[in-house]
Order: C-alpha cells, then structure tokens, then sequence
C-alpha cells in the first residue's frame, strides 16, 4: 500500500515536471517568435519528441520566411523613398478618412510652412476646400484627368497641378485609398498672367496714336480739298508726331526683347565709367540751359577701367537723366553722384523735383508703368525706359533702385560689381533673369 502510494507520488511529481518543462519551452518558442529568432530544440535541455521538434522545425520556417518577408519589405520601402524622394512632384498618399499615409520631400518645398505628419489628416494641415473636393471625386470616379489648383499663402498664391487615383488598401482592407500627384505651376501661371498683361498694355499704348492717326488719315482722304492749307498742315504734323511715338515704342519693345534673350549682345570691353559721366554732364548741360536746369557732377571716386558695354551703359545714363529733365520743373537741379561702396561702384542721380509717392515706388521699373499717366504721354514716354534701365543693369551683375520723397525729390541708385577687362566677371545672362526681372 505505502509502496503504491509513493509511486502515485512519484508520477504525480514526475508529470508536473515534465508540464513545466513543457511550459517552458512553449514560452521560449513563443519569445522566439516574436522576436523574429530561431528556436534551438535542445534549448529545453531532456529528450523531445517527435511530434515537438516538428512542431519547432514548423516554427523556424516560419520566422525564417518572416524575416526574408520583411528584409525584403524594408529594401522596396527604402527604394520606394528614394525614389520617390528624388520626384520633383509631390507625392501623397491618404487613407480613406484623409490621413495622410506618405508624403516625399517635393510635397514638402511646395509647402514649406506645412509640417506634413503621417497620420494627420490632409485638412489640417492643407488648409483647402478645392483639394478635399478633388479627393473626394476622385473616389467617386468623377474626378478630371488633370485640375489645377490654387493654395493662399503668405506670398499670395501657389497653383498646383494635380492627379491621382484611387489604389488598393495596403493593409488589405477594401478601403479607398488614394495617391495624388502634385506639379507645382505657379511660375508659369505668373509668366502666363504677365504676357496677358503685357499684351493688354502693348495694345493700349498702341491703340492710342493708332487711333488718332487713322482718324486724321480718314479726315485728309475724305476731304484732301476742302481742307484749308493751315489745317492740313497741322494735320499731318499731327501724324507724323504719333507716327513718332509708335515708333519709339516699338523700338523700346526691341530693346527689351534683345535684352530678355539668351544672347543679348552685350559687349564688354575696358569702360572708363568716370570719363563717361563726365562726358554725359557737359552734353546735358547744354540741354538744360534752354530749360534753366542747373547739372552739378560730384566724382568721389575715380575707379579704373571696368569691363562694361559703354554703349548700353550711356543708354542707361541718357534715359535717366532724359527723364530728370522731363519730370522735374524749370530752374531745379539734377546731380549726379559717384562712390566706392565695398566692391561696387554706385552712381546716384538725384533731382528736386515733385519725387514719387511711397505706393507708386516698387512699381516704376515695371513695363508701362507710369507715376502720371497723362504727363508722361505729354512729354513722350513709352513707359519702357525704366524698365531698360533695369535689365542693362542686371545684365552687368548690378543692381537698380529708386530712393524719393513725395516733395523732395527722387534719386536713382545704380551699383555696378567692380569687374577689371582683364577677369571680368561673369555677368547675368537674359534666360537668367527672373520673370519680373526684379
């Protein structure tokens, strides 16, 4: 009976030994599981069964064909990230409540004070209403092949170009996911809007002399011989003083057009730009003795030779100071000052005449833009001197603004790069200024 008992016991203890060792090596292949490891059937330590080593071998495969599935998972991921990093458009992906799932590096420039986080929704952080409609059609499938869309920001707007589709869930869901691809635009609906602009100026100044041309034209073919001599005269005079004016318009047009071009023929060569000014004084102090304007010439510094278009250079000098003459009254003075600045050589041509209002200021160097509008018609401007102005300057590496006080007069700042003949530096080429040429 005792001997009964005490092999009762013995089993009992013997089975939860082996329970134990069992519990062990379940948790072990467990562990290993989860982290992705091999499991080692001697681990346990004892003999294993069958039925356990095959059940471990099963397991190892299984990590095993887990760990090539995501060693392969993590190269597409890398490839896909590069390669959609190395995208000029802006990729995003948003799941089916808009959050977004990928976005690369180009969405990021197109939105520089956005802060794209994976998870966030779109809307938070695209703040517009015309890009939640355009992913809500196209989930619908009503979407167009291609829109174009406005985003406000604080430089005033970015215009995008936009596509996308719906793709299938990643997680296997029968979500509607959706992957947008952006191509940003705003440059060239800029350059579209400033040739639409530039075209309706072109034919407002044009329509003008036109119009009085064709209308005294019209006059003399009609009645040639009724019309008194005097009257005919006037007539033709008329003609031929806005036949004048197209034709300063058109060549200012020219002008720009060469200047815009990738070859705008700009000759450099050793310009003694002291000797110029000078030169330029005493002809337009013999103007402006008719007019009772004084010219006072201040050289403060003498520079050598610079490598310059001294053709170009002169242009720049007589438009501005043409328009001293013009716009300021009889008797007031007009200086031209010169200095070294660091490594550039700066020009200021000053008048004390009626000066430019503060809202007027950034804009006189735009094509056609005129402070007063029937004045500078008045006096013969095409409202493209400035605007040459700008590009010769730009085109030698200078630079070009305007200074003035409503009252007090208005200075023109020209600074000029300190370039020897012997090394000149590269100067601004026309395909590389900037649309608004600013």
């Amino acid at each position: 009976m005792v001997f009964l008992l005490i092999l009762e016991s013995l089993a009992i203890v013997l089975l939860l030994s082996v329970v134990r060792v069992m519990r062990r090596r379940q948790r072990d292949l467990a562990a290993a599981l989860r982290n992705r490891t091999p499991y080692l059937v001697d681990e346990g330590g004892g003999s294993d069964t069958d039925e356990w080593r095959r059940t471990v071998a099963v397991a190892n495969e299984l990590v095993t064909a887990l760990r090539t599935a995501e060693t392969a998972r993590s190269g597409q991921l890398s490839q896909l990230e590069t390669t959609l990093g190395s995208l000029r458009e802006g990729v995003l992906a948003v799941d089916e409540k808009n959050g977004i799932l990928l976005a690369n590096k180009a969405l990021a420039e197109i939105f520089p004070k956005t802060t794209l986080v994976l998870g966030q929704r779109v809307e938070t952080v695209i703040q517009s209403s015309a890009f939640s409609a355009f992913l809500d059609d196209l989930r619908r499938g009503t979407a167009a092949n291609r829109v174009e869309l406005e985003f406000a920001t604080d430089n005033g707007s970015t215009w995008v170009e936009a596509t996308g589709a719906v793709i299938p869930a990643w997680d296997g869901s029968r979500a509607r996911w959706v992957l947008c691809v952006l191509h940003e635009v705003t440059r060239q609906k800029r350059l579209e809007s400033m040739r639409k602009e530039f075209v309706a100026n072109v034919s407002h100044e044009l329509r003008t002399p036109l119009s009085v041309i064709k209308g005294f034209v019209e006059t003399l073919v009609d009645g040639h011989r009724e019309i008194p001599e005097g009257d005919r005269d006037r007539f033709l005079r008329t003609i031929q003083r806005h036949t004048d004016r197209l034709h300063l318009i058109l060549e200012d047009l020219l002008t720009l057009s060469r200047l815009e071009s990738r070859n705008p023929g700009l000759r450099l060569e050793a310009t003694d730009l002291t000797r110029l000014l000078r030169e330029l004084a005493d002809d337009y102090r013999q103007r402006s003795a008719k007019s009772g304007h004084r010219i006072d010439l201040h050289l403060a510094a003498e520079v050598p030779p610079m490598a310059a278009d001294g053709v170009r250079l002169r242009q720049v000098f007589d438009n501005l100071l043409d328009n001293a003459l013009k716009y300021t009254p009889s008797q007031s003075f007009i200086a031209i000052r010169t200095a070294l600045v660091g490594g550039e050589f700066e020009i200021r041509i000053a008048d004390n005449g009626p000066g430019i209002p503060a809202k007027d200021l950034p804009h006189i160097f735009e094509r056609f833009y005129r402070v007063d509008k029937g004045r500078s018609r008045e006096t013969g401007g095409t409202g493209l001197g400035l605007s040459i102005v700008k590009h010769i300057v730009q085109l030698h590496g200078g630079r070009v603004w305007a200074e003035s006080t409503p009252g007090q007069g208005t200075t023109i700042v020209l600074s000029l790069p300190v370039q020897t003949p012997a090394s000149p530096e590269k100067p601004v080429t026309g395909a590389m200024l900037s649309p608004t040429g600013k």
